[in-house]
């Protein structure tokens, strides 16, 4: 946001991050991303915006999220090398409308990117360098393109590198943009 030159406020939300086991890539995070709204609902002034976002990774069919621990992560990486793999990331709008009781009258606009992403074959001591350095435990995928793995082993993006980031800052901007507020 502050890239854009919007100003903002970053607030933690404490949501509920489980989902419904029969949804699938880009429902995913979109399923999260309107639950932080929704735990946010009975706070929001109607003056405000509030921008919520998840971004998962999918790899052949599977859902790679936050590695529990550095053998999770390790599994992970090892799915992606090699291959290519899709970054979903949804962002919520939510803003009051009309009069309301808390709760009530929340209206949430959700919009979703995707980025494909290639890594080459990565070895064991490639993939324990980046555990090691670049301590990827809170990144979905086990990865930060913005890290070491991103210079030394992505070899196409076809997509928004911000969204692989985790915030596809173009596609909020054109949401800000629609809305009247840029």
């Amino acid at each position: 946001m502050a890239g854009l030159g919007v100003p903002f406020t970053a607030i933690s939300i404490d949501a509920d991050e489980t989902y419904p086991a029969q949804l699938q890539s880009a429902d995913i995070p979109t399923y999260i991303s309107r639950a932080k709204a929704r735990a946010y609902a009975n706070r929001l002034q109607k003056d405000e915006l509030l921008i919520t976002s998840d971004t998962i990774v999918w790899c052949e069919g599977t859902m790679l999220g936050k590695p529990r621990d550095e053998r999770q992560a390790r599994e992970m990486l090892r799915l992606l090398s090699g291959r290519t793999h899709q970054v979903y990331t949804a962002v919520t709008l939510a803003e009051v409308v009309g009069d309301r009781l808390p709760g009530d009258n929340l209206r949430l606009e959700t919009v979703v990117d995707c980025t494909d992403v290639t890594f080459h074959e990565l070895t064991d001591e490639e993939i324990d360098y980046y555990i090691r350095t670049c301590h990827p435990l809170d990144k979905a995928g086990a990865y930060g393109i913005q890290e070491w793995i991103g210079y030394a082993a992505c070899t196409r993006l076809s997509g928004s590198y911000f969204n692989v980031m985790g915030f596809p800052t173009h596609l909020v901007y054109a949401e800000l943009k629609k809305r009247g507020l840029l």
